[in-house]
């Protein structure tokens, strides 16, 4: 089975956002000599927790950092953007890692509406033409605009034989029916939403659209987990994305708490109880309790392949989760 990395790039207090980008780095590396599948980069604006703004720069250097891993976005938030300059970017990355380059496309903000705003120069970049956009671009990648569409001869440059795996990424089921109609890969945010995600991946199924692109469906769950030696280390380490999650829902940017911030922090019975409900997406033990939870999700959401993301309070504690569940899940060491 295939396992694969989601990386936000998080912030951790007492860190800089550098430091931030170069533990990346240094967790790609892990991962593709741990055996992982993939390795998708995260875009986020404006949170002083989540330090990658722009993936497609980032993923040039992971990818240059590693050689076997497929490295991508998770993802580029394209109702910002050009489709055609989506389009040139992931065709330069795929002319200098042929076969490795994934582009996720999502449609949320990735921060605040003040940021949204200043992202679209005083407009809101809803997503009211994201369709539009992602047709766009699959057509820009693969040289398919059609003959009496007027920009049908703009070339995409560097053209080549191969083009990146596209992905629609969501945690609702407009994403997940948006793919089956336009025959694309889908990836589900359960770490986002713990709610209705099997009944998106089998109406995915269920109503796919094949395409010339890809003749089946192809499903990827994500999920965020930590997993550790016993289960009560992994509730130790839990605690920071519990406090982290608390800020988000206080409105509060600040880094991701490190482990003694969350340990000391004062909790009050309203907390607890949210942190109750976040917990609903995380999993959380020792690795055989993780493998179990993780193929039983896999069962569940029919899921072709799982990608885990993991953030603690320390760099090291969220590498050796990674360390441990590809040795809960057997895969081979590059």
């Amino acid at each position: 089975m295939r396992l694969s990395v989601l990386d936000q790039s998080p912030v951790i207090s007492g860190h800089t956002p550098a430091q931030a980008v170069h533990e990346t780095i240094r967790l790609a590396r892990a991962a593709e000599q741990l055996g992982f599948h993939r390795y998708w980069l995260a875009e986020h604006h404006s949170i002083a927790a989540l330090a990658d703004p722009c993936p497609e720069i980032l993923l040039a250097r992971v990818a240059a950092e590693t050689t076997q891993i497929r490295v991508g976005t998770g993802g580029v938030l394209l109702p910002y953007y050009s489709p055609l300059k989506v389009a040139e970017q992931f065709r330069m990355l795929e002319a200098l890692y042929p076969g490795r380059i994934d582009l996720g496309i999502g449609r949320a903000p990735g921060g605040d509406q003040v940021t949204a705003l200043a992202m679209g120069e005083g407009r809101f970049p809803g997503a009211e033409h994201f369709p539009e956009q992602v047709q766009y671009l699959v057509a820009y990648l693969d040289g398919d605009l059609p003959s009496d569409h007027p920009f049908a001869g703009v070339k995409v440059m560097p053209a080549g034989p191969t083009a990146p795996e596209v992905w629609l990424l969501g945690s609702s089921d407009y994403s997940g029916a948006l793919a089956a109609q336009l025959g694309l890969r889908f990836a589900f945010a359960h770490f986002i939403s713990a709610d209705g995600g099997d009944a998106v991946m089998r109406d995915y199924r269920r109503r796919y659209q094949p395409s010339r692109r890809e003749p089946a469906p192809q499903a990827l769950l994500c999920v965020f987990v930590i997993c550790a030696g016993t289960v009560a280390e992994a509730e130790r380490l839990a605690a920071s994305i519990d406090l982290r999650r608390l800020n988000m829902d206080y409105g509060v940017n600040a880094p991701v708490p490190n482990d003694e911030e969350a340990r000391t922090y004062p909790y009050t019975e309203a907390d607890r109880r949210r942190i109750a409900h976040h917990r609903r997406r995380v999993v959380l033990g020792e690795p055989g309790i993780v493998r179990d939870q993780l193929l039983q999700f896999r069962e569940l959401f029919q899921a072709d392949e799982l990608m885990a993301i993991t953030i603690t309070g320390s760099y090291d504690n969220r590498l050796r989760s990674y360390e441990l569940l590809a040795e809960a899940f057997g895969l081979k060491s590059a």
